[in-house]
């Protein structure tokens, strides 16, 4: 099992592309962890920007009265992936990995991949 910093090292270690990656708390919108980012992707801006994504696609499907689980939200922009990974883990309900990506870079399906991976090892 990996701990947060752990994680977040391997996300941008082993993700072709990788730009940032942070940890959230969807109930707060904190960032529990941050790793790269920079003066064009503010992670904790991110952060909390992404938790209201969450926060209505959730409620959407309470209120389509969809009985599924979200595995992970696409955000795709004109040179980046935004990817969010709902944790499905008993001990990590409420949390989600957030992962931006080059997208001239970026291979989506392998990231998507490598990020289930680094979630199942992810001990919060």
């Amino acid at each position: 099992m990996a701990n947060v910093e752990t994680a977040l090292k391997e996300t941008l270690a082993t993700i072709d592309g990788a730009i940032g990656a942070a940890l959230v708390d969807y109930g707060s919108g904190m960032a529990l962890g941050t790793i790269g980012g920079g003066k064009d992707l503010d992670l904790t801006v991110a952060a909390a920007g992404n938790t209201d994504v969450v926060r209505a696609k959730v409620r959407t499907m309470d209120m389509l009265g969809l009985k599924d689980e979200i595995e992970d939200i696409l955000i795709t922009l004109g040179t980046q992936y935004h990817l969010i990974r709902l944790m499905k883990s008993r001990d990590s309900q409420g949390f989600f990995l957030y992962l931006a990506l080059d997208r001239g870079r970026a291979n989506l399906a392998m990231a998507r991949h490598q990020l289930q991976k680094i979630e199942a090892e992810l001990e919060i």
